[in-house]
């Protein structure tokens, strides 16, 4: 194809997936009050008339005048975005497909299919463990003191969380895919666990505020049984590719073994010698035999 066709291609493609975009995005303006409650449910906030003392609750406000506008239209892109995500995936795979293989088209399908619902678990877990994780943060406020807090500040956290927990449960995904590729063996993933477990504990206090073990073990426990789930599968994975192939755990420059265990010759088949000269096809004076010489053709 010309690079005109690629660049019209890519052009078309551009414009569905923007289309989509802009299609969520305003629908999204139209509910964009009830996304905003949906999003800061999690937030205790104060019932008519009783003002946020401590951390009993907290009065979720707009602290500039271009806050409500600017939060709006950031809600809403963020929307258009997540929802239309399968249109202009697809239009992004759809122009990249052709020059892929069979078997990178196969593994691209595999990779997708299964980031889709563990990113959708990791995000829904995040939403669980918010309303956890924000009425601590609020009880640390002290008496006498009033929780106000920003919307756009609230809605940052809110999204910051659930793409951290989507992300996080990516990782096994990506260590099979690793290994599907050779890039890692199930044995050396298995010899790193007691990093891994170390790193995701201390991974999941860190991005859950929370003084309690509950939001930590909610993140680290999941991502655990993942590791471990992606390990066995690339031990099952290396075993197969093993059997197919014996020198698979080969590097590049290591030799394989050599059978060098001597066999028995067979009987040995007399072969015609080749006539490539006239001389030897019809012989020296034009007879049909050609001439030998202690067993050797020889025009000379």
């Amino acid at each position: 194809m010309p690079l005109v066709e690629h660049l019209r291609e890519l052009r078309n493609r551009l414009a569905k997936g923007l289309l989509a975009i802009a299609a969520v995005t305003i629908v999204a303006l139209v509910y964009s009050e009830e996304l905003m409650q949906f999003l800061t449910k999690s937030v205790p906030t104060c019932p008519s008339g009783v003002t946020s003392d401590g951390g009993n609750c907290a009065i979720v406000s707009f602290n500039t005048l271009m806050a409500p506008f600017s939060t709006t239209i950031q809600l809403s892109l963020t929307t258009g975005l997540v929802v239309a995500s399968p249109v202009w995936l697809y239009q992004l795979w759809a122009f990249v497909a052709p020059g892929l293989h069979k078997k990178e088209k196969k593994y691209t399908y595999a990779f997708v299919g299964a980031a889709v619902p563990l990113f959708g678990a990791g995000a829904y877990l995040a939403y669980l463990i918010l309303p956890i994780s924000v009425k601590v943060l609020i009880s640390l406020t002290p008496s006498g003191s009033a929780n106000i807090l920003s919307l756009g500040d609230v809605l940052d956290f809110t999204l910051r969380m659930v793409l951290v927990f989507g992300l996080a449960f990516e990782l096994p995904l990506v260590l099979v895919m690793l290994n599907l590729t050779g890039v890692l063996t199930g044995r050396r993933m298995a010899g790193w666990w007691r990093g891994v477990i170390m790193g995701v504990f201390v991974f999941g206090a860190v991005i859950t505020p929370t003084t309690d073990p509950v939001g930590m073990i909610a993140l680290a426990g999941p991502i655990t049984v993942l590791y471990f789930g992606a390990v066995g599968f690339s031990l099952l994975n290396d075993r197969r590719r093993k059997r197919n192939n014996p020198d698979a755990d080969l590097d590049d420059d290591e030799a394989s073994t050599l059978d060098l265990t001597p066999e028995a010759v067979g009987t040995v088949e007399s072969v015609g010698a080749s006539r490539t000269v006239p001389e030897q096809a019809t012989g020296e004076h034009g007879g049909t035999t050609a001439q030998r010489l202690n067993g050797y053709d020889d025009i000379t």
